[in-house]
């Protein structure tokens, strides 16, 4: 699923296309690489809060 910086880089980058103006291109090239690192960093965090929990749960049971 994108995020608003994903879809925001999408549609700059289209309009820098259709505008023939490289810097809105790159510009929103950059927001997209950062949208994908946010969630790359939402997803990484979930996974470890995820581990972290199951090591807990599991000490409480023993």
């Amino acid at each position: 699923m994108a995020n608003s910086d994903e879809l925001k880089g999408k549609v700059n980058e289209t309009k820098g296309k259709l505008t023939d103006d490289e810097s809105t291109e790159l510009k929103g090239k950059v927001q997209q690489g950062f949208g994908k690192a946010k969630d790359k960093a939402k997803e990484t965090a979930d996974d470890v809060a995820g581990k972290i929990n199951k090591k807990i749960d599991k000490e409480k049971e023993d």
